[in-house]
């Protein structure tokens, strides 16, 4: 996923800082795939990532003008804070009661040469199946480069809760890779 280009932003960023609706509207519009490109690998549906990606939004055309360092790359800053929207999201979602138990699994890791015949939707699409706790580590971990101890103190949670969690996460989408392959198997036959 590469960020968008960043040569005229300038001008927006600096009629965000002045509150002007065209500028916030035009900013919005430039670095939407960017930013929900971001949303969708942590959210389970694209509503919810929608509603991830406006709420991080507000957050940055209310912080702007205070947050944001125009010495420094605005599509990283604009990442960081989709992220952290996201981790609050999946926050206020972990603290309602989910019905669904965790399973136990062991240590699996995903098979390099399936995954590079994936298409990217495919692995999106399977990523956002799994439960929030696993496909917020998931995604913090494989995608986003944290480590298990920042992954911990961001989502207050243990390492040894992440650490399995990633675990788990792997397992669940290895079934679901193997799934996929057997179904494509049975159809190309």
């Amino acid at each position: 996923m590469s960020s968008p280009r960043e040569e005229n932003v300038l001008p927006l960023i600096q009629g965000c800082i002045d509150q002007d609706r065209n500028s916030q509207r035009m900013l919005y519009q430039h670095f939407y795939s960017y930013a929900m490109s971001i949303c969708m690998r942590y959210a389970p549906n694209r509503e919810d990532a929608l509603e991830i990606l406006n709420d991080g939004f507000m957050k940055i055309f209310t912080k702007i003008d205070k947050r944001y360092d125009t010495s420094r790359s605005f599509a990283g800053w604009l990442r960081r804070i989709m992220i952290n929207t996201a981790l609050d999201y999946y926050r206020k979602q972990a603290r309602q009661p989910h019905e669904e138990e965790l399973q136990q699994a062991a240590a699996v890791s995903l098979d390099g040469d399936q995954l590079a015949q994936l298409q990217y939707e495919e692995l999106v699409d399977m990523v956002q199946k799994l439960t929030p706790a696993y496909r917020t580590v998931f995604n913090l971990y494989a995608i986003d480069g944290f480590n298990h101890e920042e992954i911990a103190a961001m989502l207050h949670i243990s390492v040894g809760t992440s650490k399995s969690n990633l675990a788990k996460a792997r397992v669940k989408l290895q079934h679901m890779l193997e799934k996929h392959y057997n179904h494509e198997r049975i159809r190309s036959t």
